[in-house]
């Protein structure tokens, strides 16, 4: 933990400040947050929020920079199917109806120092 101020912010802050920010902005925006954080074995989801009658998996993806490729384009196949069954163990658990679902990213743009730059949502990012 740091103790001082200012100054740039380590990979797990600017994670936990992108999460803070993502779940006020989608819940700004008619989200309504379920859960947060949700391990299972196998994967996890950043964010479980219902929209528009949908069930929504919500992976979060901080960035500083671009210049590699976008935050969305950061969530690959490996990834995507970690949050699928992570979202697989959620629904058998706590669901007790069938539900449209999706699966959306939220990219935040921040500076190293935390920041928050840009927020950009992409609804149905990749399918189910």
């Amino acid at each position: 933990m740091r103790l001082w101020g200012g100054g740039r912010k380590s990979r797990k802050e600017l994670g936990e400040i992108a999460e803070d920010h993502a779940a006020r902005y989608l819940a700004s925006r008619g989200y309504r947050i379920r859960e947060r954080n949700f391990r299972a074995r196998g994967g996890e989801v950043d964010i479980i929020a219902e929209h528009g009658g949908a069930l929504v998996f919500v992976e979060v993806r901080a960035r500083t920079s671009n210049r590699f490729m976008s935050p969305a384009e950061s969530v690959n196949a490996a990834k995507q199917r970690r949050i699928r069954r992570a979202a697989n163990t959620f629904i058998a658990a706590r669901e007790r109806r069938e539900r449209v679902m999706r699966y959306d990213v939220v990219e935040v743009g921040l500076t190293p120092e935390g920041r928050v730059e840009q927020i950009n949502v992409i609804e149905a990012a990749f399918g189910g």
